[in-house]
Parts: C-alpha cells; sequence; structure tokens
C-alpha cells in the first residue's frame, strides 16, 4: 500500500487559490505560514474535529478567530469604542494582535447549526479574534470571509506544548499527514523577526483578555483610573512592547498576567 504524502507548496506571495479551494469545502484543513510560525486552518466543524484529532488538543481553550480586517472583528465581536480602537491601533502599524471577546448575538445565529459553535468558542461563548497574523494566512482569511462568508479558524501547526520554531519541518509528523495541504514559507517567517535566534524567536502572538471571568466584555474606562475588571495581557509574544505601549495610550488601567487564562 503506497503512502499517501500531503501537497507541500512554496507561498507564492498573494492569494493561494489552493488553499481557498480546499478550505472552502466541507472538513478542509491546511497548515498555512503566520508572523510567529505556522498554524493548522479550517472552517467548519468536520475541519475543528480534524484540528483537534491532529493535535491531541484539549477543548477547554477560545478558538481562534483569524480576520482579515477590523471590519470583520466589528462585525462578529462585543468591542466597547476602546477596543475598537485598540484593533484600528494594530491594524494601521501592522501588529500582531488578538484579543478574548465576546460574539455578537447575530453573529453566533450566523454559525452552522453542525457542532462548530461547541469547536470554535469556550462555555463563555468567546473566542480569541486575530487581526494582522501574516500576510499569507490573512489573504487566506480576507477571501474566505468576503467571497464564501466562511470562518477561517486557527491553531498552531505543532504538537501541544511544542514550538514548530518557524519552520515547517517542525509542524511534526501528525500534523503533516493530517493536513489537506501544507504552504511553506520558512523565509517569510524568518523576515518577521531577523534578529532573534530560534531560542530567543517569539512562536505565539500576544493575547489579551477584554472580558471578565463570566465572559462579560469589560467596561470603557473614559479616563478614569482603576477601572475594573481592566483588560488583561494574558499572553506574551511578538511585539508585546509595541502593544503594551498602545495598551498605556487607551486604557489608563490594565494588567499583566502572562499565562492567567491557561
Amino acid at each position: 500500500m503506497t503512502e499517501v504524502t500531503t501537497a507541500k507548496i512554496h507561498w507564492n506571495g498573494g492569494v493561494q487559490d489552493e488553499a481557498i479551494n480546499i478550505l472552502k469545502e466541507d472538513g478542509g484543513m491546511i497548515v498555512s505560514p503566520t508572523k510567529v510560525g505556522y498554524i493548522i486552518m479550517t472552517s467548519d466543524d468536520k475541519g475543528l474535529e480534524r484540528k483537534f484529532a491532529a493535535k491531541n488538543r484539549k477543548r477547554n481553550k477560545p478558538g481562534v478567530v483569524l480576520c482579515g480586517s477590523v471590519e470583520q472583528v466589528k462585525e462578529l465581536a462585543q468591542m466597547t469604542p476602546e477596543i475598537e480602537q485598540m484593533y484600528q491601533r494594530h491594524w494601521d502599524e501592522d501588529i500582531l494582535l488578538g484579543c478574548i471577546l465576546p460574539w455578537k448575538a447575530e453573529a453566533i445565529s450566523k454559525v452552522p447549526n453542525d457542532g462548530t459553535k461547541d469547536l470554535m468558542m469556550d462555555q463563555r461563548e468567546t473566542s480569541c479574534f486575530v487581526i494582522k497574523f501574516g500576510t499569507p494566512s490573512e489573504n487566506i482569511a480576507k477571501d474566505m470571509w468576503g467571497k464564501y462568508s466562511k470562518f477561517s479558524f486557527a491553531s498552531s501547526a505543532n504538537p501541544s506544548g511544542k514550538g514548530n520554531r518557524g519552520l515547517v519541518a517542525g509542524i511534526g509528523d501528525q500534523i503533516e499527514n493530517a493536513a489537506d495541504l501544507i504552504i511553506e514559507a520558512d523565509d517569510y517567517v524568518a523576515s518577521i523577526q531577523p534578529d532573534k535566534t530560534l531560542d530567543t524567536r517569539y512562536e505565539q502572538g500576544v493575547m489579551v483578555s477584554m472580558v471578565d471571568e463570566t465572559g462579560q466584555l469589560i467596561p470603557e474606562q473614559n479616563g478614569v483610573v482603576g477601572i475594573q475588571p481592566a483588560p488583561i495581557v494574558i499572553r506574551k509574544g511578538l511585539d508585546v512592547d509595541k502593544i503594551m505601549k498602545i495598551m498605556s495610550d487607551i486604557f489608563s488601567s490594565w494588567d499583566y498576567r502572562h499565562g492567567y487564562y491557561y
């Protein structure tokens, strides 16, 4: 019996149509490059199930929703004007950002009633909405939403607890064999952190919680000091210094608790 090997292609520098063709069909799952390494991308419940199986992953973490525009985040998630401002600043400055936010009720109603909801958000009905995660995958997510009204969900393409070091060779045999397509762009990933080594580079993006412990949106601060609950940096990562500077410009109070959610 001949072993089937997953197709592996180098990123074409634009929109990878081969990836779109896979993800717009039921259950598609690809590996794609971002600013910090490789991710698994899926778009529905069957794809999400495949992702969990490929990673042997726990299901208690919020799902990651890739957004190709600030407008998409606004369409899907509840935000205060201050959070909208934060997303816009990071979009304008091309900084990778992910925030834990509650879904809008009308957006949840658009989710297929096929089990997707249970896999793409946690029990509090929150997800991590990510922007500016890297051109190769951004192009795919933008087309998936804009042309096909399909979500793009993500998870790091490495065995849970192990980084892929920004190299397609680091995703592991299990994920490599499970995917329908692998887009390789080690050169693009390396270009984002040119001054970092394999040991000092960030393998993830910053994650900021904008909800309380029950998943309710934090209140607007309007320049008042000490408003609680406040934003919490729950995972450090690429450009954490730039992100905390922007947070200091917008919010009078915020907390740093790396690893808090997990």
